[in-house]
């Protein structure tokens, strides 16, 4: 599994309808969580963001907000934004258009904003377009820094160090609010707030609009 930590600048110029990166007003980042909401992982990003006064954005997947609507609840209760990541964590590769549309639509009538980020990153152009054109008109948002905390094959520090390396102003960075991703989340996510208040950075929650 090779993917770069850092959003290369081809794939920024190749996809250019697509949020990377916020334009940096000052010392702002933008915290986002994929593949929740997992009872055992959210609720700690949400206290970990709660104590540090951080918004957050989290990608939920359909089937996981029907299974869990309290903490899909108490992330909008706590002024976090969510966006769509499909009903089922679809990769838009393996699957035709309309199946990947109609499952995104899923997902839609449990989760209300147009923010959307595609599982895997992977979803065709055709996909795209169909999802930013009317009647959809969502946003999509991939990220310009990738923690790694689903790869096996790292471990914690590996992550926290990719993090803790590469942070600037406006970029929005990717965790896993998920139980494969849950030992690495748990080191690095209270490591790079304190981080990030040391140098008085803040988490913004990404608008959907």
């Amino acid at each position: 599994m090779l993917y770069p930590v850092l959003t290369p600048w081809i794939l920024k110029k190749l996809y250019p309808d697509c949020l990377w990166e916020m334009p940096p007003a000052g010392k702002e980042l933008y915290l986002t969580f994929d593949d929740g909401p997992e009872p055992s992982v959210t609720p700690f990003v949400l206290d970990q963001l709660k104590d540090a006064g951080f918004r957050g954005t989290f990608f939920c997947i359909g089937k996981n907000v029907e299974a869990n609507p309290s903490i899909f609840k108490r992330i909008l209760d706590e002024g976090h934004a969510v966006g769509n990541h499909t009903q089922n964590h679809l990769s838009g590769w393996r699957v035709t258009d309309q199946q990947y549309i109609d499952d995104v639509l899923q997902a839609s009538s449990l989760i209300s904003s147009k923010l959307f980020r595609p599982p895997y990153g992977r979803a065709s152009r055709a996909q795209m377009r169909l999802l930013m054109q009317s009647p959809h008109h969502m946003k999509i948002v991939m990220w310009s820094l990738l923690s790694g905390d689903f790869d096996p094959r790292r471990t914690a520090e590996q992550c926290w160090l990719s993090v803790d390396r590469h942070l600037k102003p406006g970029q929005i960075i990717t965790f896993h609010d998920s139980i494969k991703a849950a030992e690495k989340l748990r080191y690095v996510l209270p490591r790079l707030i304190g981080k990030m208040k040391s140098l008085g950075y803040v988490s913004l929650a990404l608008e959907d609009r």
